[in-house]
């Protein structure tokens, strides 16, 4: 049995301050942008990496959320504490530095950390964090 990561679901309250992040700060390509009424999801991934993707997805859209859950879920994810996803670059000072430029909220810059990787880390326009570690 072969199983593989397909896609993994981040939230977004922006689908066009998303968009600008994931595509022309990260340099992912849209796979997907589908519409319904006021909700947007979209797909995205690295072109080298066609069946890995992250769903940026509404979170007005999650079924079944109390107003109490959807106004902790909004107080979390302003803080940086609801969602996160982990990236890898080869060149990560040169990726900081991009992103850096596109006023990227800095969380940590790169440093070698105790545990063996060096890495930095960003938060989306949503508020989620990206730790992305220097592939060696």
């Amino acid at each position: 049995m072969d199983v593989t990561i397909h896609s993994s679901f981040l939230p977004h309250t922006d689908a066009e301050a998303s968009l600008a992040f994931y595509r022309d700060l990260l340099g992912f390509e849209v796979r997907m942008n589908v519409k319904y009424g006021e909700l947007n999801w979209i797909t995205v991934g690295p072109p080298n990496q066609p069946d890995t993707a992250i769903v940026l997805s509404p979170v007005a859209a999650t079924p079944g959320l109390t107003d109490d859950e959807r106004r902790m879920i909004a107080e979390m994810m302003a803080k940086g504490t609801y969602a996160s996803v982990n990236l890898a670059s080869t060149d990560l000072d040169a990726l900081f530095a991009k992103l850096e430029a596109g006023n990227a909220e800095v969380v940590q810059e790169p440093v070698e950390q105790p545990y063996g990787v060096r890495d930095c880390s960003f938060r989306d326009p949503a508020g989620n964090l990206l730790r992305i570690q220097e592939l060696r």
